[in-house]
């Protein structure tokens, strides 16, 4: 019976393994797109600071591909010292997406503030052109988030570009794609998004946040499961005389 135990607790521990090398790539994956998520909006914030939960979690999914190979071999092996490291490792991990998950949320809460305080400022420096930042970041949000202006079309009344050019017409990113033939004419508010950017930025960088801290918290827990069979089979290896026989039958043999 204490075999059966054992060994079912040796092979769920190499499942989770396996599981670890499938995490350590959603988990990369996650944070790269976060980072260029992130790439596509970050005239929108000002704070670097932002980014410390994607490459965490970057750093997490690398450190898990290493994880996964000392667990792997260390079960394989029986080597109560690969346990103990493993199991070590694991609790580190643990504690760094912990980390993760607080940092998220208090970002998260951040985000409307941050995009408040720049938004405006990017829109006052938009010009109309491929070459400048500012304005290819605004064109793309703009398209992407099917949105114009900050709160609606007429904010950009107010900017410096719209003053200047003295065309009486919002940027051609403002025109909904359905309507051909569109040149941003104030004329003709129908053919515009009537929705404004800032909720819409707001949302979308909340929901990025968002996707790190599940992700955190879903391989957290699957962390504290592999780390709870490694010290299973840890005290099994320690007290268990059949399972000790077993170890030394399986190396005579």
């Amino acid at each position: 019976m204490g075999q059966c135990g054992v060994i079912s607790s040796k092979t769920v521990l190499v499942f989770l393994n396996l599981i670890f090398w499938a995490a350590a790539g959603i988990l990369c994956y996650i944070g790269a797109y976060v980072f260029i998520t992130y790439d596509d909006y970050d005239h929108f914030f000002e704070d670097i600071y932002t980014f410390i939960p994607a490459m965490v979690i970057i750093a997490v999914g690398t450190l898990l591909f290493v994880i996964g190979f000392i667990g792997c071999c260390a079960t394989i092996r029986e080597s109560r010292c690969g346990l103990v490291t493993f199991s070590a490792v694991l609790l580190l991990v643990f504690a760094t997406e912990v980390v993760v998950v607080v940092l998220g949320y208090i970002y998260r809460a951040k985000v409307e503030a941050v995009v408040n305080h720049s938004i405006q400022k990017v829109y006052n420096e938009y010009k109309g052109t491929n070459t400048d930042a500012p304005s290819r970041a605004i064109d793309y949000v703009q398209r992407q988030l099917h949105c114009c202006g900050i709160h609606n079309y007429s904010d950009w009344m107010n900017t410096r570009w719209f003053i200047e050019s003295k065309n009486n017409s919002v940027p051609v990113s403002c025109c909904k794609p359905s309507i051909s033939n569109c040149t941003g004419t104030l004329m003709r508010p129908g053919d515009l998004y009537p929705e404004g950017c800032e909720v819409l930025v707001v949302k979308k960088l909340k929901d990025i946040m968002l996707y790190v801290i599940l992700a955190a918290l879903t391989f957290a827990a699957i962390q504290m499961l592999g780390l709870l069979c490694a010290c299973v089979v840890l005290c099994r290896r320690g007290h268990d005389p059949a399972y000790e026989l077993l170890i030394s039958t399986g190396v005579d043999t």
